[in-house]
């Protein structure tokens, strides 16, 4: 658990950089930033300067430069940084969804059928998903749980898709592994 307590705007800035890094692993450009969460690029140069201070992002000079992102921003935003990921799909109103990873699934209500929903923690940008768009996750490697649901909400600070649960299927037969 980290120890450094981000504001909501740090914490969209940064994982718009761990993001946008995924992608590239260049240095990521602070008007890149800004083009991403929807601020002014002076904006993300002073947000930069405080989480340099914090030792969460370290700028990198040259007509090439930009912003990278250390270990420190992984653990302050509690993103787990894996060689090979389980490659857990999700689609988007039927289209694929390519570089992004489902880190967690969270389901709540589950006794409530009406009210039942999946918290969805994905590493990647959400900015095309939006409310009421239809969204399928899994099958989960293990478990083949496959969720089928309807955007309720989304956390952009968070990366969190809050899901509509339309349907849930979890194979009962043995997993092959």
């Amino acid at each position: 658990m980290s120890s450094i307590e981000l504001t909501p705007s740090q914490k969209k800035i940064l994982r718009a950089l761990t993001n946008l890094h995924k992608e590239t692993e260049d240095a990521i450009k602070g008007e890149d930033i800004a083009e991403q969460v929807d601020r002014n690029p002076g904006t993300i140069r002073n947000q930069m300067q405080s989480l340099k201070a914090l030792q969460l992002v370290e700028g990198v000079p040259g007509p090439k430069g930009g912003y990278k992102p250390t270990a420190s921003a992984y653990e302050a935003l509690e993103i787990q940084q894996m060689d090979e990921p389980a490659a857990v799909p999700i689609q988007h109103e039927g289209e694929p969804v390519d570089d992004t990873i489902i880190e967690e699934i969270d389901l709540s209500s589950v006794h409530h059928p009406e009210l039942c929903r999946a918290e969805v923690h994905i590493q990647g940008t959400l900015s095309d998903i939006h409310e009421d768009d239809s969204v399928t996750v899994g099958p989960t490697p293990l478990s083949k749980l496959l969720i089928e649901g309807t955007v309720d909400g989304k956390d952009d600070t968070n990366n969190i898709l809050i899901l509509r649960i339309d349907d849930m299927v979890a194979p009962a037969e043995e997993p092959a592994h």
